[in-house]
């Protein structure tokens, strides 16, 4: 028999269950609402604010450990808006005291309705000077000293924040400015370097930023996590020989009246670039001129950016072909009865000079910078499929892939082209009608000054990361010519220079070398008296140590590389020798058989 008011304490127990599993689905619905979520979002930022911390950039370093680009104290200045009491006063001192900031925009800032519970903050300007901080501070506490005195609650920089943060900085200024790039930091969030070593190791400079929560109860705050600093690199470029080579390009220009130049130094036997310098010159801590300093096409780095026709030079290349694959050798000879070589019977070639030389061996042609001599070898000697072959061996139509932002580099035109045409063998062999970089070249003859073996160009020497050193590797690109090809032509270049009583010729230093006068093409044709001079040289000869490059483009003093590019090599090696602590030969032979 069931209990008295059974039916009554079953309908109330049914009552329960129902009212509390619909106040269980109403509690579920409620936590899924779009109003749920702004709540509990709202709460999360009452709560505490996430942040994001971006780790120290790495410091780049030049060879011997002098800084090149490091790192300084800038400050981020903001508006936390539960604090502003006078947004006019904010608005003005931001607006005076700060670039590029406008009052109305900094006073719309600072006027945004406050919501309770909420918080605000609103980024003004990111990498101030320490002196603006310093006008700022001073401001705030005379507004203070007044409103004290006046008993008023006006003026006010209440709300105007600033914390301190790193910013990017070089120390040298302009100096190696061409290699090292820059930081553009406009705003934190996109900062990114740009150009040279700064954007080609950006990701590894930079390091991981780490996402951290930071709560507003003092109790609930723990140590920040340990951020690992950006990787450090540590460059092949040599900081004096860096400065020499400036000064040196710089004197150059303002003598001969060129419109630009590079001069580059390398090791050829690891690749190492040891000086790389560029015009325009460039002060990477005054990033945001960039646009000012390189109008229209100028590259930011002419060695790796710009690709010109280079002639004289490139004739080493020719010879090196006709030398390593046997069609000619030392003692082969040339007569060049008329100064004129014809093509396919159509076309002429003619020296520099529109002059006859006679009988010339391969030294001689060399020496006297012979076009139709050249022209000779590459067509009726090598032919086509050969000349080219070995123009790609030494890398020529493709990146050198050396370690800098923004390499240029122009294809050949091959005989499979169906612009090709015999004319472009003839003038490709003396260095015509085919495009090269700076960099291009130094890489292709240091193969020569090298053994035959070409070396992989590079400006980064070392890696530091986590505090531990990683030392990058010379690295073999290719083996063009053999060890014994790239000797005879050495010594071929040494006695041409020699013969030639050159202005490249060094004091107690052989050396070997060629010039290049490159006639610079117009829609007309090459009509001009507009050339790249260039010069191209190694040494000791007996030992190479560095090899220079000395482009200077379109200089008005004169046309000739022979008469503008020249000196300078000779002006660089004799203050190279100097800075590499290399003895004379005299010195150096006398040392080795002792």
């Amino acid at each position: 028999m069931k209990p008295p008011f059974y039916q009554r304490y079953l309908i109330i127990v049914i009552a329960c269950a129902i009212f509390g599993l619909a106040t269980v689905i109403q509690m579920v619905r409620i936590n899924y609402t779009s109003y749920a979520q702004e709540l509990i979002a709202k709460s999360e930022e009452y709560q505490g604010v996430s942040k994001t911390i971006y780790p120290p950039r790495g410091n780049i370093y030049d060879r011997k450990g002098n800084i090149l680009a490091g790192n300084q104290i800038g400050y981020e200045v903001g508006i936390d808006l539960k604090y502003v009491t006078d947004p006019d006063s904010i608005a003005f001192a931001a607006a005076s005291l700060l670039d590029g900031l406008d009052y109305t925009y900094v006073f719309g800032l600072a006027s945004t309705e406050k919501q309770a519970g909420e918080y605000r903050y609103f980024v003004l300007s990111s990498y101030v000077s320490k002196d603006k901080i310093e006008e700022l501070i001073e401001l705030k506490n005379s507004y203070a000293e007044r409103r004290k005195e006046q008993k008023t609650l006006k003026p006010s920089l209440s709300g105007l924040v600033w914390a301190p943060m790193q910013q990017r900085t070089y120390p040298e200024g302009t100096l190696a400015a061409n290699v090292l790039g820059f930081y553009d930091y406009f705003t934190r969030e996109n900062a990114q370097g740009a150009y040279g070593v700064e954007g080609a190791y950006n990701r590894l400079l930079t390091g991981k930023p780490v996402q951290v929560f930071l709560p507003n109860d003092p109790n609930l705050v723990e140590a920040l996590p340990a951020i690992d600093p950006g990787a450090s690199l540590i460059l092949s470029i040599d900081r004096e020989i860096q400065k020499m080579l400036e000064q040196t390009l710089q004197d150059a220009i303002d003598w001969s009246g060129a419109e630009g130049g590079t001069i580059i130094v390398a090791d050829p036997k690891t690749g190492e670039i040891l000086g790389m310098a560029s015009t325009p010159f460039f002060n990477p801590n005054e990033y945001w001129k960039y646009g000012e300093t390189f109008t229209g096409i100028v590259p930011y780095n002419r060695a790796i950016g710009t690709a010109y026709e280079p002639g004289s030079v490139f004739k080493v290349i020719t010879m090196a072909a006709a030398l390593d694959s046997g069609v000619a050798d030392v003692n082969t000879t040339y007569n060049d009865a008329s100064g004129v070589y014809w093509v396919e019977n159509t076309w002429p070639i003619y020296n520099w000079n529109y002059g006859a030389w006679g009988l010339q061996d391969m030294t001689g042609c060399m020496r006297h910078s012979l076009n139709v001599c050249l022209a000779y070898i590459a067509i009726d000697l090598l032919g086509e499929e050969l000349f080219y072959d070995y123009l790609q061996a030494f890398g020529f139509g493709r990146s050198t892939g050396i370690d800098l932002a923004n390499e240029a580099n122009y294809p050949l035109r091959l005989p499979d082209s169906n612009l090709w045409m015999t004319m472009d063998l003839a003038a490709n062999s003396f260095g015509q009608g085919i495009a090269v970089t700076p960099i291009q070249m130094v890489t292709a003859v240091s193969a020569i000054a090298n053994d035959g073996l070409m070396m992989t160009p590079h400006v980064v020497r070392a890696v530091i990361d986590k505090g531990q050193q990683y030392n990058v590797s010379p690295q073999v690109i290719n083996s063009p010519i053999s060890a014994q090809t790239a000797r005879d032509l050495t010594e071929m270049l040494s006695v041409s220079l020699e013969e030639e009583s050159s202005a490249a010729l060094v004091d107690g230093y052989r050396v070997a070398g060629k010039t290049g006068t490159g006639q610079i093409p117009t829609e007309l044709g090459y009509t001009s008296n507009l050339t790249n001079a260039s010069f191209v040289g190694w040494g000791p000869s007996d030992d190479p140590q560095f090899v220079v490059y000395v482009w200077i483009e379109k200089p008005t003093i004169s046309q000739w590389g022979s008469e503008v590019a020249s000196p300078i090599f000779k002006d660089v090696v004799e203050k190279l020798v100097v800075l590499m602590r290399i003895p004379p030969d005299n010195v150096r032979n006398r040392q080795a058989n002792e």
